[in-house]
């Protein structure tokens, strides 16, 4: 008995002292449907790798610093990823807190992504590239989609593999509790 109780206050005052630490707790307990795939875990670096826009501009994840930060990594010719993109454009209508940012990675011809987006009614999403992979190779994307919660300090703290209805109930619950 005496183990249970230090072990509860262990966890309050962690909890307490790492307002981090209960947003990731809060968010495992709500993790049901697609969202059991997100793995949420301690903070680790976002790779400081430039990417670059539809306008070829160069870009970069430091921009959305101060922000929860829903980073998708897909491609054109992916039908999972073709899949879960409206519902990715729909979360950030639904969370206008955070931001959701796509990543085509490899060979994306910005007229097929253009193409994509307005065939499937895609626009309030931010649309970068990263055609070399640099990034995508970094945080160790192996298949597409690949979808990365950050935090506002810009570090990774979830991760989901494969596609997810971005703006189910059961995600918006996950991200709210992150604090999106």
């Amino acid at each position: 008995m005496l183990r249970i109780v230090c072990a509860v206050v262990y966890t309050a005052l962690a909890f307490g002292a790492n307002p981090a630490m209960a947003d990731i707790a809060a968010a495992e307990a709500a993790k049901v449907g697609d969202m059991r795939k997100l793995s949420l875990h301690d903070p680790e670096p976002l790779p400081a790798v430039g990417l670059v826009g539809l306008d070829d501009a160069e870009r970069s994840l430091a921009e959305f610093q101060g922000k929860w930060t829903v980073v998708n990594f897909w491609a054109t010719w992916c039908p999972p990823c073709r899949h879960e993109m409206p519902s990715l454009d729909r979360l950030q209508v639904a969370m206008p807190g955070i931001e959701v940012v796509t990543v085509a990675t490899g060979r994306n011809a910005v007229p097929k992504i253009e193409e994509f987006f307005e065939e499937a009614e895609v626009s309030n999403v931010e649309a970068l590239r990263d055609p070399g992979m640099t990034l995508a190779r970094q945080v160790g994307v192996m298949g597409l989609p690949v979808t990365l919660i950050v935090n506002p300090e810009g570090q990774i703290v979830g991760r989901l593999t494969g596609d997810a209805e971005w703006d189910s109930p059961d995600a918006l619950a996950v991200l709210g509790a992150l604090g999106g």
